[in-house]
């Protein structure tokens, strides 16, 4: 297992490429979420240590596939609100640059430790990684730099795995807002916490 032994404050994007997955989510429990202003801009992408090598080969499999969706190369963010902003991924296809998998984002309690975390709701939008339930985690490792949790799945158990990936920017412009939001969803069914919450009220 990896262990942090400098300042979270001093850790670069190599030293969290070169920690492993416990090592991750450990240093993840300890981080701030950023807030919803902070998040502007296009964030460039790449995956960390999967939990296994199954994860590993999917994982690769699904941010570098040049037929479809592409090269993994950002996601991107904007407020739309105090309380919520939007986002997209970016991929480089076929020699250009596309957006695709749209996400509502807002801040929320961490499935892993009910703090708060920068949270991606794909299911918002109509879209493969909505279909599969994706939420994505963020919080900041340091200025400009950011730890992300994926997880996706049809049931709970699936949706606990971890699937880390690290963030750095603002590196460009937001490029505009793409997909059409799906009408009256609720983007608490997604996040476990506000589901339990909601299941003791009822």
């Amino acid at each position: 297992m990896n262990v942090v032994r400098q300042p979270v404050s001093e850790l670069t994007e190599s030293d969290l490429l070169a920690m492993r997955i416990q090592g991750l989510m450990a240093l993840f429990g300890k981080l701030p979420a950023p807030s919803i202003q902070e998040m502007d801009g296009e964030f460039a992408a790449r995956l960390l240590a999967q939990p296994n090598a199954v994860a590993q080969v999917i994982g690769n499999l699904t941010v570098n596939n040049p037929l479809m969706p592409g090269r993994w190369l950002c996601k991107a963010f904007k407020p739309v609100s105090a309380e919520r902003g939007q986002g997209y991924n970016s991929f480089a296809h076929l020699g250009r640059t596309v957006q695709r998998y749209p996400m509502q984002t807002l801040i929320a309690p961490s499935r892993y430790d009910r703090r708060p975390a920068y949270t991606l709701v794909y299911a918002a939008f109509p879209s493969m990684c909505g279909a599969i339930h994706m939420v994505d985690e963020v919080r900041r490792v340091a200025p400009g730099l950011y730890l992300g949790i994926g997880t996706w799945g049809f049931t709970d158990g699936q949706r606990q795995v971890p699937l880390p990936f690290v963030l750095r920017g603002p590196v460009a412009p937001y490029a505009g807002h793409i997909g059409r939001a799906k009408k009256g969803f609720d983007v608490h069914q997604e996040i476990p916490a506000f589901k339990q919450t909601a299941r003791q009220k009822g």
